[in-house]
Protein backbone atom coordinates (compact mmCIF):
# COMPACT_ATOMS: atom_id res chain seq x y z
CA UNK A 1 0.00 0.00 0.00
CA UNK A 2 1.50 3.31 -1.11
CA UNK A 3 1.15 6.16 1.37
CA UNK A 4 1.40 9.90 0.90
CA UNK A 5 2.17 11.96 4.02
CA UNK A 6 0.79 15.51 3.86
CA UNK A 7 2.75 17.92 6.08
CA UNK A 8 1.62 21.56 6.39
CA UNK A 9 4.46 23.90 7.32
CA UNK A 10 4.97 27.43 8.51
CA UNK A 11 8.41 28.25 9.90
CA UNK A 12 9.50 24.63 10.31
CA UNK A 13 13.01 24.96 8.87
CA UNK A 14 14.55 23.15 11.83
CA UNK A 15 12.10 20.27 11.86
CA UNK A 16 11.33 19.45 8.24
CA UNK A 17 14.62 17.78 7.16
CA UNK A 18 14.65 15.65 10.31
CA UNK A 19 11.05 14.61 9.86
CA UNK A 20 11.42 13.67 6.19
CA UNK A 21 14.48 11.56 6.99
CA UNK A 22 12.61 9.82 9.83
CA UNK A 23 9.66 9.04 7.55
CA UNK A 24 11.85 7.60 4.82
CA UNK A 25 13.53 5.34 7.38
CA UNK A 26 10.20 3.58 8.04
CA UNK A 27 9.44 0.17 6.48
CA UNK A 28 6.69 1.69 4.33
CA UNK A 29 6.22 2.61 0.69
CA UNK A 30 5.63 6.30 1.18
CA UNK A 31 6.17 9.73 -0.28
CA UNK A 32 5.80 13.21 1.23
CA UNK A 33 3.85 16.29 0.21
CA UNK A 34 4.94 19.49 1.94
CA UNK A 35 2.34 22.28 1.95
CA UNK A 36 4.19 25.46 2.85
CA UNK A 37 2.44 28.74 3.66
CA UNK A 38 5.19 31.05 2.40
CA UNK A 39 7.31 30.59 5.51
CA UNK A 40 9.65 33.55 6.11
CA UNK A 41 12.29 31.27 7.67
CA UNK A 42 12.99 29.51 4.36
CA UNK A 43 11.02 26.32 4.98
CA UNK A 44 9.76 26.40 1.40
CA UNK A 45 13.30 26.53 0.01
CA UNK A 46 14.33 23.67 2.28
CA UNK A 47 11.36 21.67 0.99
CA UNK A 48 12.53 22.26 -2.57
CA UNK A 49 16.02 21.06 -1.62
CA UNK A 50 14.50 17.90 -0.14
CA UNK A 51 12.51 17.42 -3.35
CA UNK A 52 15.76 17.49 -5.32
CA UNK A 53 17.53 15.20 -2.84
CA UNK A 54 14.72 12.62 -2.72
CA UNK A 55 13.69 12.72 -6.36
CA UNK A 56 10.23 11.30 -6.90
CA UNK A 57 9.50 10.94 -3.20
CA UNK A 58 8.99 14.56 -2.12
CA UNK A 59 6.64 17.08 -3.69
CA UNK A 60 5.99 20.65 -2.60
CA UNK A 61 2.90 22.83 -2.72
CA UNK A 62 3.65 26.51 -2.17
CA UNK A 63 0.84 28.71 -0.94
CA UNK A 64 1.07 32.49 -1.00
CA UNK A 65 -0.02 33.20 2.57
CA UNK A 66 -0.69 31.74 5.99
CA UNK A 67 -4.46 31.43 6.30
CA UNK A 68 -5.04 28.46 8.55
CA UNK A 69 -4.37 24.80 9.10
CA UNK A 70 -7.64 23.68 7.49
CA UNK A 71 -7.09 25.35 4.11
CA UNK A 72 -3.51 24.05 4.05
CA UNK A 73 -4.65 20.47 4.60
CA UNK A 74 -7.50 20.79 2.11
CA UNK A 75 -5.09 22.02 -0.55
CA UNK A 76 -2.81 19.08 0.22
CA UNK A 77 -5.66 16.57 0.17
CA UNK A 78 -6.91 17.82 -3.19
CA UNK A 79 -3.44 17.41 -4.66
CA UNK A 80 -3.06 13.98 -3.05
CA UNK A 81 -6.34 12.77 -4.53
CA UNK A 82 -4.99 13.60 -7.99
CA UNK A 83 -2.19 11.05 -7.51
CA UNK A 84 -3.53 7.79 -8.86
CA UNK A 85 -0.92 5.55 -7.23
CA UNK A 86 -1.68 6.69 -3.66
CA UNK A 87 -3.82 4.27 -1.62
CA UNK A 88 -3.70 6.06 1.73
CA UNK A 89 -3.10 9.63 2.83
CA UNK A 90 -1.54 10.54 6.18
CA UNK A 91 -1.57 13.88 7.92
CA UNK A 92 0.81 14.91 10.69
CA UNK A 93 2.45 17.91 12.30
CA UNK A 94 5.94 18.91 11.24
CA UNK A 95 7.21 19.41 14.78
CA UNK A 96 7.70 15.78 15.95
CA UNK A 97 4.75 15.94 18.33
CA UNK A 98 3.51 13.02 16.20
CA UNK A 99 5.98 10.14 16.32
CA UNK A 100 6.62 8.78 12.79
CA UNK A 101 7.32 5.34 14.29
CA UNK A 102 3.57 4.86 14.95
CA UNK A 103 2.68 5.15 11.26
CA UNK A 104 3.31 1.45 10.41
CA UNK A 105 0.80 0.40 13.10
CA UNK A 106 -1.75 2.81 11.66
CA UNK A 107 -1.12 1.51 8.15
CA UNK A 108 -1.58 -2.10 9.30
CA UNK A 109 -5.15 -1.33 10.40
CA UNK A 110 -6.00 0.01 6.95
CA UNK A 111 -4.30 -2.87 5.16
CA UNK A 112 -6.17 -5.44 7.26
CA UNK A 113 -9.45 -3.62 6.46
CA UNK A 114 -10.22 -2.89 10.11
CA UNK A 115 -10.80 0.83 9.56
CA UNK A 116 -11.36 3.55 6.99
CA UNK A 117 -9.66 6.22 9.08
CA UNK A 118 -7.03 5.63 11.76
CA UNK A 119 -6.37 8.25 14.43
CA UNK A 120 -3.23 8.60 16.49
CA UNK A 121 -4.95 8.99 19.85
CA UNK A 122 -3.79 10.56 23.09
CA UNK A 123 -6.89 9.42 24.97
CA UNK A 124 -7.14 5.68 24.50
CA UNK A 125 -5.34 3.24 26.83
CA UNK A 126 -1.63 3.60 26.21
CA UNK A 127 -1.93 7.14 24.87
CA UNK A 128 -0.27 9.98 26.79
CA UNK A 129 0.39 13.70 26.79
CA UNK A 130 3.84 15.19 27.29
CA UNK A 131 4.76 15.04 30.99
CA UNK A 132 6.26 18.52 30.67
CA UNK A 133 2.86 20.07 29.92
CA UNK A 134 1.47 22.12 32.82
CA UNK A 135 -1.65 20.79 34.50
CA UNK A 136 -3.88 23.55 33.08
CA UNK A 137 -2.86 22.69 29.53
CA UNK A 138 -3.53 18.99 30.00
CA UNK A 139 -6.92 19.81 31.54
CA UNK A 140 -7.79 22.11 28.64
CA UNK A 141 -6.88 19.47 26.05
CA UNK A 142 -8.76 16.72 27.86
CA UNK A 143 -11.84 18.87 28.35
CA UNK A 144 -11.75 20.05 24.73
CA UNK A 145 -11.98 16.48 23.50
CA UNK A 146 -14.73 15.57 25.96
CA UNK A 147 -16.66 18.72 25.02
CA UNK A 148 -16.49 18.09 21.26
CA UNK A 149 -17.21 14.38 21.26
CA UNK A 150 -20.09 14.78 23.72
CA UNK A 151 -21.83 17.54 21.76
CA UNK A 152 -21.31 15.74 18.44
CA UNK A 153 -22.06 12.30 19.91
CA UNK A 154 -18.97 10.71 18.45
CA UNK A 155 -17.62 7.32 19.62
CA UNK A 156 -14.07 8.62 19.28
CA UNK A 157 -11.75 9.47 22.15
CA UNK A 158 -9.44 11.93 20.36
CA UNK A 159 -11.43 14.13 17.99
CA UNK A 160 -9.00 17.07 18.02
CA UNK A 161 -5.76 15.24 17.26
CA UNK A 162 -4.01 15.86 13.96
CA UNK A 163 -2.18 12.54 13.44
CA UNK A 164 -4.36 10.60 11.00
CA UNK A 165 -4.23 8.07 8.20
CA UNK A 166 -7.04 8.06 5.66
CA UNK A 167 -8.01 5.41 3.21
CA UNK A 168 -7.98 7.21 -0.13
CA UNK A 169 -11.57 6.23 -0.91
CA UNK A 170 -12.73 7.55 2.45
CA UNK A 171 -11.15 10.95 1.97
CA UNK A 172 -12.43 11.13 -1.61
CA UNK A 173 -15.99 10.46 -0.40
CA UNK A 174 -16.06 13.42 2.01
CA UNK A 175 -17.67 16.68 0.85
CA UNK A 176 -14.42 18.63 1.20
CA UNK A 177 -15.92 21.69 -0.49
CA UNK A 178 -18.20 22.09 2.54
CA UNK A 179 -15.37 22.10 5.09
CA UNK A 180 -14.80 25.62 6.38
CA UNK A 181 -12.81 25.41 9.63
CA UNK A 182 -9.46 27.14 9.36
CA UNK A 183 -7.90 26.38 12.75
CA UNK A 184 -7.82 23.29 14.94
CA UNK A 185 -11.60 22.90 14.62
CA UNK A 186 -10.70 21.47 11.20
CA UNK A 187 -9.70 18.20 12.88
CA UNK A 188 -13.06 17.97 14.65
CA UNK A 189 -14.97 18.80 11.48
CA UNK A 190 -13.21 16.13 9.42
CA UNK A 191 -13.69 13.45 12.08
CA UNK A 192 -17.36 14.40 12.46
CA UNK A 193 -17.95 14.17 8.71
CA UNK A 194 -16.29 10.77 8.59
CA UNK A 195 -18.47 9.50 11.43
CA UNK A 196 -21.68 11.00 10.00
CA UNK A 197 -21.10 9.26 6.67
CA UNK A 198 -20.73 5.89 8.37
CA UNK A 199 -17.03 5.20 7.89
CA UNK A 200 -15.13 3.10 10.43
CA UNK A 201 -12.74 4.97 12.70
CA UNK A 202 -10.01 3.22 14.70
CA UNK A 203 -7.58 4.71 17.22
CA UNK A 204 -3.97 3.83 17.93
CA UNK A 205 -2.37 5.12 21.16
CA UNK A 206 0.36 7.73 20.80
CA UNK A 207 2.61 9.72 23.09
CA UNK A 208 2.02 13.35 22.19
CA UNK A 209 5.31 15.14 22.70
CA UNK A 210 5.81 18.88 22.88
CA UNK A 211 7.55 20.24 19.79
CA UNK A 212 11.35 19.88 19.93
CA UNK A 213 12.24 22.91 17.86
CA UNK A 214 10.46 26.09 16.78
CA UNK A 215 7.42 27.90 18.15
CA UNK A 216 3.90 26.58 18.79
CA UNK A 217 1.10 27.86 16.51
CA UNK A 218 -1.65 27.40 19.15
CA UNK A 219 -3.37 30.57 20.40
CA UNK A 220 -6.34 31.51 22.57
CA UNK A 221 -8.26 32.68 19.49
CA UNK A 222 -7.87 29.24 17.90
CA UNK A 223 -9.24 27.61 21.06
CA UNK A 224 -12.26 29.94 21.10
CA UNK A 225 -12.96 29.20 17.44
CA UNK A 226 -12.99 25.49 18.18
CA UNK A 227 -15.30 25.83 21.22
CA UNK A 228 -17.89 27.89 19.35
CA UNK A 229 -17.51 26.04 16.07
CA UNK A 230 -18.47 22.65 17.49
CA UNK A 231 -22.06 23.85 17.81
CA UNK A 232 -21.99 25.23 14.28
CA UNK A 233 -21.03 21.80 12.94
CA UNK A 234 -24.28 20.33 14.24
CA UNK A 235 -26.25 22.79 12.11
CA UNK A 236 -24.00 22.73 9.06
CA UNK A 237 -24.22 18.96 8.61
CA UNK A 238 -27.79 18.44 9.80
CA UNK A 239 -28.66 17.03 6.36
CA UNK A 240 -26.22 14.12 6.52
Amino acid sequence: MRLLVVIPTYNEAENLPRLVSALFALPLDLSVLVVDDNSPDGTGEIAEALKARFAGRVSVLHRTEKNGLGPAYLAGFQKALQMDDVAAIAQMDADFSHDPAVLPRMAALLESNQADLVLGSRYVPGGRLDEAWPLWRKALSTFGNFYARTILRMPVRDVTGGYRLWRRKTLAALPLARVHAAGYLFQVEMAYLTHKLGFRIAEVPIYFQERRWGQSKMSFAIQVEAAVGVWQLLWRYRDL
